[in-house]
């Protein structure tokens, strides 16, 4: 009585279905499913053949469910075993959900399949089939592939088609048995029902993979007829069987036109074979419609993958063409795709349709516009590089900002990559930093400071055009690094007008005014490190080309003194001792930076692209005492002398570094701000400021022993700074005191 018993063997399926969806919570559900469980265990000892298959169908329920059922996979092969077909029907079904090709269980199976592969009623052997085309391991296609192959002859179209599916699995996990299948697969193509050949085809196209002689054997034997089935299908009359929005059997010519591709790749005779119905699919095949439309992107995909002639090529990126005016986003988008495989094949047919990409570039959906910008960048060549770079740029101002960084990139590659006018250069890169300065990477930035310096003709344009777009747009973060160096670099130009191009207009701008723009960058960019410790530079560098203005900018430079960021105050106050204290040298020390050497700049450029640890590796050299990389892609030698520190090293006089001996001296006299006494003349002694400092600090030698001579205790330059620093942090605290120590001991 199910009332005493609701989880006994004989409840029925739907009442456990019933019972598991009227649980209120995850735990009632699962105690629903342990006592079915439990009560199924019972019916497995006790060995029930009555309710058997009702408990398999409960188990395969509980499996989508989720919880285990490993424990019926026996019953499973009890079922199978059975001679009625509606256990045979549970039992593989259960096969296939329960157990999968890794299970031992299997092993048992195969007898049983081979019976029932060889049963006289269609039905049983469609049920092993499936059950083999799902779960069949290398083993089992090993021992069932002569029924499988067998089966491919007989004359129910059923068993035809489930014997070719099944034998793509077999040839999948074992592409040995290929050959055995090359000659019933080129005969099936010979049917009429559309099930078995589409299964057939699949199987054709599996076989061509798995082996070069399937593939070769193909292309002798069945071309012909793939000719005949897609001209028969596309010349058949209305069939409601087959009818998908008027197109008869989309799916049957999809497959074909991809055995076709696979066939005719490589192959110039099979190609040649194919060229007309594939001209004909293409023309005939409505466009207005989804299914067509299927059709059509496989027909464009098979003349672009096999050996066909131009005019076929010509005519599938016309389709193409025609797929990018469509208003669905699916079809515009796989047709960029497309488009984009169909450079490397021809170019100048792709060229035809650039108005539309163009357009595309605009589209409101991001996914088609980052397709139509990678297929537009391939588009650009010497002959149409500002057309499109104009047609980019203009689009770059109304553009979403989501898509600027993307548009920027590519703007600024194809700049680079195509510019043979430099000025052409300049202009699009100024544009660029005006309206995406925030943008454009550093390298970018960086390349375009090293073309400035390598055009004194165009110094004076280019300052004054940055000047101009500091003025119109000063919230770009590269633009004002860029506006600032060659402020300070070229200041004297703007303010005189010096190298005006005939394209120009001469513009008023005093040297207050230069001021005013580095001054308002500096406040402007608060937080920005970089951007602050640059217009420091050219603040310094203005107070050499403008002495007018000296005084005002030392102001501003001093205004720094305090700050928080360790490397503006340290710039702030040698800034203000060379304003203040070193007029004899301040014109040499700031002269123009030399000229940058182009060419190795873009070979370490490209370089540091290609191999992304470039940066990682270029640390430790650093560090060491090697040459190093400013920004601007200049190297330089290690950091010792002030010129060097600040990167304004003189154009005529190249900074000598002292000697290595004298280093440990001069770094503590800096650090700890007394004298300036040379210390680089050979064989002196050192100061006697220094020795003091030495012996206060317990720095000076060690004791003499055995006669030898006391030696230093800073072996070397990069010894003598660490070792310092690590003093000078531990007496920070006494630091006024060891100062004012200092100071009594010079005077």
């Amino acid at each position: 009585d199910l009332s005493l018993n609701p989880f006994s063997s004989g409840t029925r399926l739907r009442d456990m279905i019933r019972a598991i969806r009227a649980s209120k919570t995850a735990a009632e559900e699962r105690a629903v499913v342990r006592r079915e469980c439990a009560a199924i265990r019972a019916a497995i000892s006790d060995n029930d053949q009555d309710y058997r298959h009702r408990n398999m169908a409960k188990l395969m329920f509980i499996h989508m469910l989720g919880y285990p059922t490993h424990f019926g996979q026996m019953e499973c092969l009890k079922l199978i075993a059975a001679s009625g077909f509606p256990e045979k029907r549970i039992g593989y079904l259960g096969l296939t959900l329960l157990l999968d090709e890794r299970q031992e269980v299997l092993m048992l199976v195969t007898n049983s399949l081979k019976q029932d592969l060889n049963h006289s009623n269609q039905f049983i052997v469609g049920l092993a089939l499936c059950a083999l085309g799902n779960i069949c391991s290398a083993e089992m296609a090993r021992d069932l592939a002569p029924e499988v192959e067998r089966l491919l002859q007989t004359r129910d179209p059923n068993t035809k088609k489930k014997a070719a599916l099944c034998s793509i699995r077999i040839v999948r996990k074992v592409p040995d048995l290929a050959e055995n299948f090359m000659g019933s697969a080129a005969s099936l193509l010979k049917e009429k029902h559309h099930g078995v050949l589409i299964s057939v085809v699949q199987l054709c196209t599996e076989l061509c993979k798995a082996s070069r002689e399937a593939l070769e054997y193909l292309r002798k034997h069945s071309v012909e007829g793939l000719v005949r089935i897609l001209r028969d299908v596309s010349n058949s009359s209305y069939a409601p069987e087959y009818d998908i929005a008027g197109i008869t059997d989309p799916f049957l010519h999809i497959r074909v036109l991809r055995l076709m591709r696979t066939l005719g790749q490589g192959d110039a005779d099979c190609s040649e074979h194919v060229n007309d119905i594939l001209a004909q699919v293409a023309t005939k095949t409505e466009s207005n419609k989804n299914a067509g439309n299927a059709i059509l992107y496989e027909c464009v995909e098979t003349i672009m993958g096999i050996e066909a002639t131009s005019g076929l090529r010509v005519l599938a990126i016309n389709i193409l063409g025609r797929f990018l005016s469509n208003r669905d986003n699916n079809i515009r988008y796989v047709a960029l795709n497309m488009l984009m495989k169909a450079m490397a094949v021809d170019t100048l047919a792709v060229q035809r349709h650039r108005v539309t990409i163009l357009e595309c570039v605009k589209d409101a959906d991001v996914s088609i516009r980052k397709r139509a910008l990678e297929l537009v960048y391939l588009l650009v060549n010497d002959t149409n590089v500002k057309p499109l770079t104009k047609e980019l740029v203009d689009y770059l101002e109304v553009s979403d900002d989501d898509f600027k960084e993307d548009l920027t990139a590519k703007i600024c590659s194809i700049v680079e990559k195509f510019s043979q006018d430099k000025l052409w250069y300049l202009d699009q890169m100024f544009k660029v930093l005006t309206l995406t300065g925030n943008f454009v990477k550093d390298d970018v930035w960086h390349a375009l400071i090293v073309l400035i310096s390598n055009a004194p003709e165009l110094q004076g344009y280019s300052v004054r055009s940055l000047y101009k777009a500091l003025q119109a747009s000063g919230t770009q973060e590269s633009l004002v690094r860029v506006a600032v160096w060659c402020i300070g670099e070229y200041g004297e130009m703007l303010v005189n007008n010096i190298s005006m191009l005939d394209v120009e207009e001469p513009i008023t701008v005093t040297e207050s005014d230069a001021v005013d723009a580095l001054e308002l960058a500096l406040k402007r960019y608060s937080v920005d490190v970089t951007t602050r410790a640059m217009c420091l530079v050219a603040l310094l560098k203005l107070s050499s080309r403008f002495p007018q203005t000296s005084k005002r900018i030392q102001a501003i430079v001093v205004q720094n003194k305090g700050n928080t960021v360790l490397e503006l105050q340290q710039r702030s106050i040698e800034f203000n001792s060379i304003i203040q204290r070193h007029q004899s040298i301040k014109s040499s020390l700031l002269e123009r930076m030399p000229v940058l050497d182009e060419a190795s700049y873009l070979l370490k450029r490209a370089a540091s692209s290609q191999a992304t640890v470039s940066l990682t590796k270029s640390a430790p050299s650093a560090a060491s005492g090697g040459s190093l990389k400013v920004p601007n892609g200049a190297v330089k030698p290690p950091p010792a002398p002030l010129a060097d520190l600040l990167d304004l090293s003189s154009d005529d006089a190249p900074v000598t570094t002292s000697a290595p001996s004298t280093a440990p001296n001069d770094f503590l006299q800096d650090l700890l701000g007394i004298g300036l006494i040379d210390t680089s003349t050979a064989g002196g002694a050192p100061s006697a400021s220094t020795d003091i400092l030495m012996d206060l600090l317990s720095i000076g030698s060690y004791p003499v022993q055995n006669g030898l001579p006391a030696t230093s205790n800073i072996g070397s330059p990069g010894q003598g700074k660490v070792t310092v620093l690590i003093i000078f942090c531990i007496f920070l605290p006494c630091l006024s005191s060891i100062l004012n120590l200092c100071c009594t001991v010079q005077q």
